[in-house]
């Protein structure tokens, strides 16, 4: 279980994160990257907000920040991806080179500050820009060319060898090393040389990435449709993980079969919150009008312009 645990880890935080910027290529810029920042901020609120609430009242996860500059939990997703936008921006012009050279001396140096990275989710934000950059610069078409048949059979035998290698303990890091949220002091590793570690840690995330795309599928299905819905599955199996450590589910885990039926369970809740009527009932929600602060900001516009055209 902890391999399989550590092997999913190697590949499935930067293919989300690769798969983020790919899909903002269309929305960063004009108003539609005004609207897609709003609708993420707004998101964040109302998750921080709810997820905060049930902590205090029932969660009670160690080590909890009661703050908005802090995200809670899978919540640094949000705040990281507002924050990987505005960053693309700023470096937009940039070749690409420079763009990924840029993102990983970012990604290696934010190790090294002597601070909690849950902050802002000023840790993760950097830690994965590389494949924020990566993503968005990624031609699909390329992608499934390079794909061929003898391609994916190769990609699927290394992701399958990287778990055996896993299970028989040849990958033996610190969890924290994957979820990227972690200084190299809390890390253990203080040592001047130690981003070299990241960044080879860079480059085994980006092969099994790589190898893990061998088994996604290409052509449209029920599961690709399903893939559509995967936000309300991010933003909402958070309530269930805590609902089951609150559980004595847990302490009940004590053979292979209890194991298999941990996973099937998850398999499960995943496909259940890909439903459409979950997405009909939790909308308003996860993804909630911005109207109303488009409304607000055009009114502010408006005042502001009216006073300054009234001095003299």
């Amino acid at each position: 279980m902890e391999a399989l645990y550590m092997w999913i880890f190697t590949f499935h935080m930067p293919l989300f994160v690769l798969v983020t910027g790919y899909f903002a290529r269309s929305n960063l810029f004009g108003d539609s990257g005004r609207k897609a920042l709003l609708q993420i901020g707004l998101q964040y609120a109302i998750f921080q907000t709810l997820y905060l609430a049930l902590d205090a009242l029932w969660f009670h996860v160690h080590n909890t920040h009661y703050s908005y500059f802090a995200p809670y939990l899978l919540l640094w997703f949000l705040a990281s991806h507002v924050c990987w936008r505005l960053l693309k921006m700023l470096i937009h012009r940039w070749s690409l080179p420079q763009q990924i050279i840029t993102s990983i001396l970012l990604g290696i140096s934010v190790g090294y500050l002597p601070v909690d990275g849950v902050w802002f989710s000023i840790s993760r934000t950097f830690v994965f820009f590389p494949f924020f950059i990566i993503g968005y610069h990624l031609s699909f078409a390329r992608l499934r060319a390079f794909y061929t048949r003898n391609v994916k059979i190769l990609s699927m035998t290394a992701s399958v060898l990287l778990l055996l290698f896993i299970a028989i303990g040849g990958m033996n890091i610190a969890p924290g090393w994957l979820y990227g949220n972690m200084t190299y002091v809390q890390l253990g590793e203080p040592a001047w040389y130690t981003g070299f570690f990241r960044l080879l840690l860079y480059l085994l995330q980006l092969v099994a990435a790589a190898s893990f795309l061998a088994f996604v599928p290409w052509h449209r299905s029920a599961l690709t449709d399903m893939g559509r819905r995967t936000l309300y599955v991010f933003l909402l199996h958070g309530f269930i993980i805590r609902l089951a450590a609150l559980s004595p589910i847990y302490d009940w885990i004590h053979s292979d079969a209890a194991s298999l039926g941990i996973i099937a369970a998850a398999v499960a809740m995943t496909l259940l919150l890909c439903q459409p009527f979950v997405r009909r009932l939790s909308s308003p929600m996860i993804e909630p009008s911005i109207q109303w602060l488009l409304n607000l900001e055009r009114r502010a516009t408006h005042s502001f312009g009216t006073r300054s055209a009234s001095k003299p």
